[in-house]
């Protein structure tokens, strides 16, 4: 496909399409979804320093990030591959690269196998075993699990698929701690794994009939928005005591403990509102918004938390 772009001249080359070029690069590095790419990056960060202690060594640190941002953007990539079916009904996906024909498909496929066996690899020889397997963990479930089953089967594909959403910070403990998975990595685990409901039922609402059309059977698509408004509540309910126990663990210090409680009492209190909201959609952003401040300040914490 042509693109509009700044066509150049050169000596050795003859004529070169700047505009073409820089849009196919765009697209591969789309392809990894750099946004949930860099949240990953934030928990195994995040695990990384709770995993160290607050000490964590740099090779260490470094080789642990690396392989985890390829294998996130390597699952990103094979999910790209897999979706590319029920892209083109929703709205929020019909311009991806794959959907709108700027890529084959086989371009994404190669991405994902290639920038996962990479990370794969550093994680198991520059890191240690534990968080190499891990990360395998979490790109089988995302990639295999939660994109090629579970998301087109069942309304559980959230909670259940969340399973490698909460891995990342097991990665970056394993790499800080020198591969032990104590009970505070296992408190990491569950926060994060409470965290994904909450998170993605909000998104779900706002995006229902987008769902509703690609044929997949998202929470609020089946049993509706009341039911989906009470599943929320039960998530956040429970992710605040659980948010509690790297304190308890003394893994963390009052700082920690404070900053956990008072987001926990905010995601609570927002999850309540959703039950007399007179505008569901108007309440699923603002509850997804919060629930990203609320990820990303628990992460502060968590580093501030050990100092």
């Amino acid at each position: 496909m042509a693109a509009e772009g700044i066509v150049v001249n050169s000596v050795a080359t003859g004529t070169i399409d700047i505009g073409h070029q820089g849009t196919r690069v765009s697209d591969l590095f789309s392809l990894i979804k750099p946004e949930i790419t860099f949240a990953n990056l934030m928990a195994a960060a995040a695990g990384l320093w709770v995993g160290a202690h607050g000490r964590p060594d740099l090779w260490s640190a470094v080789f642990t990030l690396l392989g985890s941002a390829l294998v996130v953007g390597g699952g990103a990539a094979l999910n790209n591959f897999v979706d590319r079916d029920i892209d083109d009904k929703m709205q929020r996906t019909q311009n991806r690269p794959l959907v709108a024909g700027r890529l084959e498909p086989h371009v994404a496929l190669r991405l994902g196998i290639g920038l996962s066996v990479s990370g794969l690899t550093v994680l198991l020889f520059l890191v240690n075993f534990t968080a190499a397997a891990c990360a395998f963990a979490g790109l089988v479930v995302y990639s295999y699990f939660y994109t090629v089953w579970l998301k087109r089967t069942t309304s559980l594909n959230t909670v259940l698929g969340g399973i490698s959403g909460a891995l990342p910070p097991l990665i970056g403990y394993a790499g800080g701690n020198g591969g032990h998975l104590g009970w505070t990595a296992w408190s990491l685990f569950l926060i994060f794994l409470l965290w994904q409901p909450p998170h993605f039922f909000p998104l779900a609402m706002k995006r229902v009939e987008e769902y509703r059309a690609a044929g997949i059977p998202m929470l609020p698509v089946v049993r509706g928005f009341a039911v989906t408004k009470w599943h929320i509540l039960f998530y956040t309910v429970l992710i605040l005591p659980v948010s509690f126990l790297p304190y308890v663990l003394h893994a963390e210090n009052l700082i920690y403990l404070v900053v956990s409680m008072v987001l926990g009492l905010g995601f609570l209190a927002k999850a309540l509102q959703g039950l007399f909201a007179k505008d569901d959609v108007v309440w699923a952003k603002g509850m997804f918004s919060y629930s990203l401040i609320y990820l990303t300040t628990l992460c502060i914490a968590f580093v501030v938390g050990t100092l």
